[in-house]
């Protein structure tokens, strides 16, 4: 009959989730044994797992009826080993192999008594048949029984060491450091095997093995990659090559003997790829070595990486060598050239190589994460650490609690980051401990969260308290990782409340100069201006700039996004829905910040139209030139003067100027939508002042009604719907005088009306200017500003060359009078568009007209490689193979009757005039080549065709291109390869060579 004890419903209770299982086992152990240990199973992280566990065991004894009395008797020994078996699968395991282990766990001592480093190594040396007290132990037991014995003792020690972990409260820093002490023994003991291997020869060489990231720091993890670097020098008399040799052989052995799978499983690989030069270079370096490439070669993570670096095995006298060669180049790294953008980089390659699917469950490498604290702290010594050895721990929450003593990090941010740590590394333990695999991801499941929970102490909801308390630590990460960075930097400006961190102008100037700011003493001031004072307006700033210094130190120009935020707060002044948007809408301050730290071109219209701070929140897709027409005639309309008229039109121009260039920096907006917003945005605004200067001169002339109607013609980029942010507005005037009218006072009011227009767009103002260039109608600058449709027609029919007729190609007539808009196309299209395509003797002329605009129109001094226009595989390159093609072809393919470069080379490509892969390199070079033209406007606030020189205006347009930090040569070189690829098809298509 089934017990009470033992029934589906109370075994629920107790936290069995396989009820059957559960009591199939139970009855295998015996009444007595299942009432003592019942209880206790209830306490560990998987009961099922662990009763389960203990039966495999009690199994594989030859007498389990002593251990089954031993754990009725003594709680403490069956609390350590129920305890084990219920969190980690693999210790299980590993008792089920060994089953006598089961006795380590019954040593009183366990749960007081951490062992020392130098016994665990003893132990470990005496396995492998090694002298412990030898200064260059050596195994005598033979190899594979070596490595075996080896992976046993490991696991030995490392049970005892979870059941202390997981049951007596052992602590984080106590069981990291620990492990990193087994670790170290681990090392020494496979070096005395790789010794035994490498024969009498080994004495040939002095090898120190140094540990490096987690073990270096004494803060290990249950499994993970142990780094290290090996150092070695020649005994007196060695040859070099000969030591060389043989300590390659060392390290080499010492690696595959820690990391081989034999019959006993595995330990953890050894990794040595932290050493100069990475997988590249050679295995070990004498100090010689190591210090020349320190000296000359090293990266700034490199020098981060040795923030850890201690001896553990081999040669300790010679490791310490090392250590000391190393320490001061470790504590000037952050007034190398470069640090700032190194450290970012490193940053962000660690979060791009996270798995998307890993992403939101990452412990270690997410957002929130471990990596961000760990950053954090490494990087507050560097930048500290020269001039205050106090805080050069290299354990984490050692370094942190010195930085918080030091004045560095606020207490109460310090004890918060501590806890979060502290939490997350613990979490991390349990995870890894299950199987003893080397992962970072928190599982997703309902069972595997149950389980950590309750390995975590969260018996009760165990599942809902493990993810709530990870969110909230997550969180508090993030939130402090900005906090600690950037908050203090007020308080070297400003009196701030509470009890945060009082760094000196001194440390401050540091600090802002190692995350990116090339002025620091200028951006202090900057924060001086924003944060001083008591009024509402201080006090929101001094709780928004931490977080937007970070924004703007993540950009490419920090400096800039911090005086472009001071020009324009101060312009906005008191405007109380300022500063409550940045507070309260988190996307319009990023944004803001990303805009500042980026652009010239877009910080220069937001310190003109201020105002254009709220269009950061909204949709950043550009507007339809119908509805910008009729705000900016409504605009004008309310003006009384012609001036003043058109300044309310550039004013909405402005605006739209800037949401494009808004959508553009944020890599919202296409370039191929950006060229068409900025040509609607022209339409409208020479529409609105069209109508602008026409009531000007009938009111100057006293007229009535205009003696002739009129209509602009787009040209050149602005007819293809191409225009780019510096482009002028190439033109022609057309008009047509009204029945009636007297032809010559006609012809006199519609010069007058272009030349008000241009005149009134030419103004002095604080937006962009719009030129309108006229220069290409007939006759150039020496023909009449304006003609009639009759007067083109006729000029056309008489005088035209095929330079015309290819300028003509992107006419559109896009302002003034519809019905002469569409006449006047009708006019032009069979003089580009003809019928039976071009004749040899215009295509030969073509090719030499673009030959001297090649040889002689490149800027002197501009580099053919990189000039954007007119440069090899440029657009002038590509835009005149199109329509070369356009003007044989388009009589016959009517999808080449377009003023636009890119749907005529699909209509080209389509007809089979171009092939595939060729057309495919045209519209991707001409697409790249367009955004890095625009994003060289945007970055330096005025238009230029030629790359940037400067290393931050091309690290900032690589930037808007989509590159990372320190990837500006990339940039350069995709771009190389896009235009050099280009040239290749210009040469096979344009020129038929």
């Amino acid at each position: 009959m089934m017990r009470a004890a033992t029934s589906k419903g109370n075994l629920l209770r107790l936290g069995f989730d396989d009820t059957e299982a559960a009591q199939a086992d139970l009855a295998r152990l015996g009444d007595d044994a299942a009432d003592c240990l019942l209880a206790l199973l209830a306490r560990t992280a998987d009961p099922s797992r662990a009763l389960g566990a203990l039966v495999r065991l009690a199994e594989a004894l030859d007498d389990p009826a002593v251990m089954l009395r031993t754990l009725c008797d003594d709680e403490g020994t069956a609390m350590r080993l129920l305890g084990v078996l219920g969190a980690s699968q693999a210790l299980g395991d590993h008792l089920a192999r060994h089953p006598e282990h089961w006795l380590e766990l019954t040593d009183p001592t366990l749960g007081s008594t951490r062992p020392p480093a130098f016994a665990v190594r003893a132990g470990l040396l005496r396995v492998v048949g090694a002298d412990p007290q030898d200064p260059t132990p050596t195994a005598t037991v033979p190899d594979a029984d070596a490595v075996d014995a080896l992976r046993v003792e490991y696991r030995r020690v490392l049970l005892r060491l979870a059941a202390r972990d997981l049951t007596h409260d052992l602590g984080l820093d106590d069981a990291a450091a620990e492990l990193s002490d087994l670790a170290a023994g681990t090392l020494e003991a496979a070096l005395a095997v790789a010794r035994q291997r490498v024969g009498e020869t080994a004495g040939q060489v002095r090898l120190a093995v140094i540990a490096m990231g987690k073990c270096g720091g004494h803060e290990l993890n249950y499994v993970s990659d142990v780094d290290v670097v090996f150092v070695h020098e020649p005994v007196e008399g060695a040859p070099e090559n000969a030591a060389l040799r043989v300590a390659t052989q060392l390290a080499s052995h010492l690696i595959r003997i820690c990391g081989d799978h034999t019959r006993e499983g595995t330990i953890w690989p050894v990794d040595a790829n932290l050493r100069p030069e990475g997988k590249q270079g050679p295995l070990t370096r004498t100090l010689a070595s190591n210090r020349a490439y320190y000296e000359r070669w090293a990266k700034t993570w490199e020098f981060q990486a040795l923030l850890k670096a201690r001896p553990v095995a081999g040669d300790l006298a010679l490791g310490q060598e090392y250590v000391e060669l190393v320490a001061p180049l470790v504590w000037s790294a952050a007034e190398r050239e470069g640090f700032v953008e190194d450290t970012q980089a490193m940053r962000r390659r660690v979060v791009d190589h996270i798995p998307a699917k890993d992403a939101e469950r990452q412990l270690k490498l997410g957002s929130g994460g471990l990596r961000d604290v760990e950053f954090a702290v490494q990087l507050l010594q560097l930048v500290h650490g020269r001039a205050d050895e106090s805080i050069r721990s290299p354990t984490t929450l050692s370094a942190l609690a010195h930085l918080t003593d030091g004045g560095y990090v606020g207490r109460e941010d310090g004890i918060a980051l501590h806890e979060a740590y502290e939490f997350l590394r613990t979490l991390e333990h349990r995870i890894q401990l299950d199987q003893l695999r080397r992962t970072h991801v928190v599982p997703a499941d309902e069972p595997s969260l149950r389980r950590l929970g309750r390995s975590m102490g969260f018996l009760k909801a165990p599942v809902e308290t493990l993810e709530k308390t990870w969110a909230h630590h997550r969180r508090e990460v993030r939130r402090l990782h900005v906090k600690l960075f950037y908050r203090p930097l007020l308080s070297a400006v400003a009196a701030l409340p509470g009890h945060d961190v009082r760094l000196s102008p001194e440390a401050a100037v540091k600090r802002l100069g190692a995350l990116g700011y090339l002025d620091p003493q200028a951006a202090l001031r900057h924060l001086e201006a924003l944060t001083s004072g008591v009024s509402r307006r201080s006090n929101i700033q001094r709780a928004l700039l931490p977080a937007m210094l970070q924004w703007f130190a993540e950009g490419p120009d920090p400096d800039a996004g911090l005086f472009g935020f001071r020009r324009i707060s101060e312009s906005l002044g008191e405007t109380p829905w300022f500063l409550a948007t940045l507070r309260d809408e988190g996307e319009v301050a990023t944004r803001l910040a990303h805009v500042l730290a980026t652009s010239r071109y877009a910080t220069a219209l937001l310190e003109r139209e201020p105002q254009g701070v709220r269009m950061l929140g909204e949709s950043l897709a550009p507007l339809a030139a119908e509805a910008l027409t009729e705000e900016m005639l409504a605009s004008a309309a309310r003006q009384g003067d012609p001036e003043k008229a058109v300044r309310a039109v550039r004013a909405v121009r402005r605006r739209e100027l800037l949401r494009i260039a808004a959508g553009d920096l944020l890599a919202l907006t296409d370039v191929a939508d950006v060229g068409a917003g900025l040509s609607r945005l022209t339409d409208a605004t020479l529409e609105a002042t069209l109508a602008i200067a026409g009531s000007a001169v009938r009111a100057q002339r006293k007229l009535d009604e205009a003696p002739t109607r009129l209509a602009v013609v787009a040209m050149g980029r602005y007819g293809g719907f191409e225009l780019s942010y510096g482009s002028d507005a190439d033109v022609l005037f057309v008009h047509e005088p009204v029945e009636g009218a007297d032809a010559q006072q006609a012809s006199s009011y519609a010069n007058a009306v272009a030349n008000e227009l241009r005149r009134l767009l030419a103004l002095p103002g604080g937006d962009p200017p719009l030129l309108v260039d006229a220069d290409l109608r007939p006759e150039g600058k020496q023909g009449p500003l304006t003609r009639t449709l009759s007067s083109y027609a006729a000029y056309y029919a008489k005088w035209s060359k095929v330079w015309e007729a290819q300028a003509l190609l992107r006419a559109d007539a896009v302002v003034g009078d519809p019905d002469l808009r569409r006449r006047f196309e009708e006019l032009v299209d069979p003089l580009r568009f003809p019928a039976g395509g071009i004749s040899e003797e215009d295509v030969f002329e073509v090719r030499r007209i673009k030959a001297r605009v090649d040889q002689e129109r490149l800027p002197r001094g501009a580099d053919p490689h990189t000039h954007l226009k007119l440069g090899r595989g440029g657009l002038a390159d590509i835009e005149w193979t199109v329509q070369l093609l356009q003007m044989r072809f388009s009589g016959e393919v009517p999808g080449l009757r377009t003023p636009r470069t890119m749907p005529a080379l699909a209509a080209a490509r389509e007809a089979g005039l171009v092939d595939e892969d060729d057309a495919a390199v045209l519209q991707q070079a001409w697409r790249r080549v367009s955004r890095v033209r625009n994003a060289v406007t945007l970055v330096r606030g005025k238009p230029s065709d030629q790359l940037p020189r400067d290393p931050r205006e091309r690290a900032a347009v690589a930037s808007i291109l989509g590159y990372g930090p320190g990837e500006s040569e990339a940039m350069l070189n995709d771009h190389l390869r896009y235009t050099r690829l280009a040239r290749a098809v210009v040469d096979r298509v344009f020129w038929e060579t």
